[in-house]
């Protein structure tokens, strides 16, 4: 069966260093668009970052230079490496596999001193 598990939450301090990950089963994974979006209290669901097929990324001009999205197609698994953090990037982390539509169930970033 399909499967989007996040992991890698939690509460870090501003200024400070998290890794998200997202582990996909249940579908062809090396050929699929994989994102990670985020939902703050409150707010529209946006999206963070963008991996392609081919490693091409995109990112959100709010966390350009912060945060860096990556993938391992043998562990089937992308990465949402965030730096520099800061409150306003406190949400909850849904990781995404476009062409097909999934979601995995989103996962609570807390960024609070």
């Amino acid at each position: 069966q399909v499967q989007l598990v996040e992991s890698g939450g939690g509460l870090v301090q501003p200024g400070g260093s998290l890794t998200l990950s997202c582990e996909a089963s249940g579908f062809p994974f090396s050929s699929e668009v994989m994102r990670w979006y985020r939902q703050a209290p409150g707010k529209e669901r946006e999206l963070v970052a963008s991996i392609s097929n081919l490693h091409r990324t995109h990112y959100a001009e709010s966390v350009t230079d912060r945060f860096t999205i990556s993938r391992d197609n043998a562990k089937r698994t992308i990465y949402l490496q965030m730096s520099s953090l800061k409150p306003e990037d406190t949400a909850v982390y849904f990781c995404h596999a476009w062409l097909k539509g999934y979601w995995g169930q989103g996962i609570q970033v807390t960024v609070s001193a």
